[in-house]
């Protein structure tokens, strides 16, 4: 089957591995500037790097159906930049999943394949997609919603070693951000992580810093620009996460679930 997803973000990603792996043809689009701050784990860096590798999974910058077809020969994943994305009247893929993440729908329509799913809030099962899963941290974290919409957003990152909010690291400024650290360093709360133009951003909690933007994202004051992990694991900044696992599980089974129904 083919599957389009919309969005390569740390979380897409985390889907695009397990279809990847469990034999689907994986096509993911992104914006040509990509947001990412768990750049690590995420298809996104291909975008400005031409590969990226996701554990065990390379995705490949295409350009063209014809970039795609032979990315997918070479049992890769295929990333293009398409906003929009044109590429799903071409491709005419099987599955699409949205999961960009902009906790409202931006133009995903249940007419858009046989099968179309929602990642988190912003879509309604049986209006604008066939199946919702749940992004929110928690006991319902990667079910399938058949009826209904996802927890609302609550604008409250989920608890993560004691702290919710604390272990984000947002622009202090509008401008170009600039990282003092890498991915991976173990930083101290307080200690500078980067720059908002010429204003400096400062950790808010200690731990590994295990997402960041890469240099030259413009940012706004307050935009997400990187994320501390507590638990100070740095090889969990080179692993798909626990929510991204979730997340992808809930996809599979929200595919299989729907050829099921469908073949009954």
């Amino acid at each position: 089957m083919k599957v389009l997803i919309k969005g390569a973000g740390d979380l897409a990603s985390g889907i695009g591995c397990r279809l990847h792996r469990c034999g689907f043809s994986v096509v993911m689009t992104d914006i040509a500037i990509p947001t990412t701050v768990r750049r690590t784990v995420a298809f996104s860096r291909a975008v400005y790097e031409n590969t990226a590798l996701v554990e065990d999974v390379e995705g490949v910058l295409c350009h063209n159906a014809e970039d795609i077809q032979a990315a997918l020969i070479k049992d890769k994943v295929a990333v293009i930049v398409d906003e929009t994305c044109e590429i799903r009247t071409i491709w005419k893929p099987d599955v699409v999943v949205d999961s960009i993440l902009a906790k409202v729908n931006l133009g995903t329509s249940i007419t858009d394949a046989d099968i179309v799913i929602g990642v988190g809030p912003g879509f309604t099962a049986g209006n604008d997609c066939h199946v919702v899963v749940e992004t929110k941290r928690g006991h319902n974290l990667g079910r399938c919603i058949w009826e209904g919409s996802a927890f609302p957003n609550t604008g409250v990152p989920g608890v993560i070693g004691g702290y919710d909010k604390e272990r984000i690291i947002r622009a202090t400024a509008d401008g170009i951000f600039k990282g003092a650290v890498t991915i991976g360093t173990v930083v101290e709360k307080g200690q500078l992580v980067g720059y908002s133009g010429t204003e400096p951003v400062y950790a808010l909690v200690g731990g590994v810093v295990r997402g960041l933007l890469q240099d030259g994202v413009p940012v706004h004051f307050g935009m997400k620009s990187g994320d501390i992990d507590p638990r100070g694991v740095v090889e969990s900044c080179y692993t798909v996460s626990d929510k991204a696992s979730a997340i992808g599980g809930g996809v599979l089974e929200a595919i299989l679930n729907s050829k099921k129904k469908r073949i009954s």
